[in-house]
């Protein structure tokens, strides 16, 4: 026995379905699949580049290779790209080191009119998880005491 509810869903999702735009499913798994593997090339290059033209090997070869992907994902969102090729490639822009960049650049970027406190630093923390922000934060942090102590002593 059909409810005044179960009309109303089904006439809903009828609307929906007439409204909503068609995807072709084949085209966007190609575009998801081509830009991610594209952003794993250039992942790639860097870490080629660091271990054979600058010679780094092992811990300190990550690092600088994620520290690299991270500026390069937190620089094409500041400048609007990365929506762009988000909006293009859908999930395959969501690679994991610069799909972390992007959700945490653009929620603070979303936010800057409300200020650094309120706006910037609030916004990112709620959508990125303080977790992921402080734990780069300390990174940071430690890093610099560990740089400059390094090169005092």
């Amino acid at each position: 026995m059909k409810t005044s509810a179960d009309c109303v869903n089904n006439n809903y999702m009828k609307y929906v379905s007439a409204v909503s735009p068609r995807t072709n499913e084949k085209r966007s798994l190609f575009r998801s699949f081509w830009v991610g593997g594209f952003i794993c090339c250039i992942g790639q290059s860097v870490r080629y580049f660091f271990e054979y033209v600058c010679g780094l090997t092992g811990d300190e070869l990550g690092a600088y290779v994620s520290m690299v992907m991270i500026f390069l994902g937190a620089i094409l969102t500041g400048f609007g790209i990365y929506d762009r090729i988000g909006k293009y490639a859908g999930g395959g822009s969501i690679v994991p080191i610069t799909g972390f960049a992007n959700s945490v650049v653009s929620p603070a970027m979303e936010f800057k009119t409300e200020g650094f406190v309120y706006g910037v630093a609030a916004k990112m923390f709620i959508i990125a998880g303080p977790i992921i922000v402080f734990g780069i934060a300390s990174g940071v942090l430690v890093g610099l005491i560990y740089y400059i102590g390094y090169r005092i002593f």
